[in-house]
Formats: structure tokens, sequence, C-alpha cells
């Protein structure tokens, strides 16, 4: 009997989600850009790599975005609206395959809290049109501290002059 008590008593507790994820998961979904498309919008603008980045929150393959060793001076644009999301001189080569940067700038990146891997991660959106662009943690350098990890796909270079 307490066997079966503590076995029950377990799964309740590893299948139950928080109040906290409903909120986040609902907040997410109800905030509003000041770009806004269809879903076939989106498809008809975006490669299809670049429609699962930015509109389903996927993840490109570690190493294979060419922006990734990009040293040249810019900005670091949303592929989806081109709104300006990093400088150049704030990135750099955290060795995990993906763009990073340790500032973003500000304004132009939202952040909301994303559960999708079974704990809690910061999500960044471009603050336009709400593209999925990674994730931040706090094991960058100085002098922010952040590793803003970005998928190279949901960016596009701009030069400088």
């Amino acid at each position: 009997m307490k066997k079966i008590f503590l076995v029950a008593l377990m799964g309740m507790l590893f299948s139950c989600t928080s109040s906290a994820q409903k909120k986040a998961d609902k907040n997410t979904k109800e905030e509003t850009f000041k770009v806004t498309k269809t879903e076939a919008e989106w498809k008809k603008q975006l490669s299809p790599e670049a429609f699962y980045v930015l509109r389903e929150a996927g993840t490109e393959r570690a190493f294979t975005s060419p922006l990734n060793k990009n040293y040249k001076a810019g900005t670091y644009h949303c592929a989806g609206c081109n709104t300006p999301l990093f400088e150049s001189e704030t990135k750099f080569d955290s060795g995990t395959g993906w763009p990073s940067f340790y500032k973003e700038i500000e304004g132009n990146v939202s952040f909301s809290t994303d559960y999708k891997i079974g704990y809690a991660r910061t999500e960044e959106h471009c603050a336009t049109c709400g593209g999925h662009l990674g994730h931040v943690f706090n094991d960058g350098p100085k002098p922010t501290g952040k590793r803003h990890c970005i998928n190279g796909v949901a960016l596009k270079f701009v030069p400088e002059n």
C-alpha cells in the first residue's frame, strides 16, 4: 500500500506544471508586435530554415551559420523585419557554434521564459516582429556577463558603410 501511494505521489509531482509556467506561455502568445503577418505571409518571405527558427521557435544546427565566424564591422538585424538587434563590437566567439553577443541593442530585443526542455531559460525575440532569436545565458564575458546565443538564420548582417 505504501509503495502504491509513493508511486502515485511521485507521478503527480513530476507531471504537474505550475501556474507560472502556464502564465508565461499564455503571456507569450498574447503579446502583440508592431509587425504582424499571417503564417502564409511569413512562409512566402522567409526561407524554410528561417521560418522554422523565427516563427516556430526552432534551433538551427550548431556550426552551420556563416555568421558564426563573421567578424566584420556592422550590425546584425532581424531576418524577419530588419530591426537592428546586435552591434558587431559586442560579438564574441563563445565556442558554442552559434553567433554570440554580450549585449543587445536595448529596446529591440524582448525576453520571455521558455520551459520547452524541462527547465526555465530566457528566450529572446525581436521586439518588433516577435521572431524567435535564441536564448540568453549568464555565462558571457565582461562587461555584461551575458551570452546571447542567437540562431544565425534569424539574423541578417548589414556591414558598416
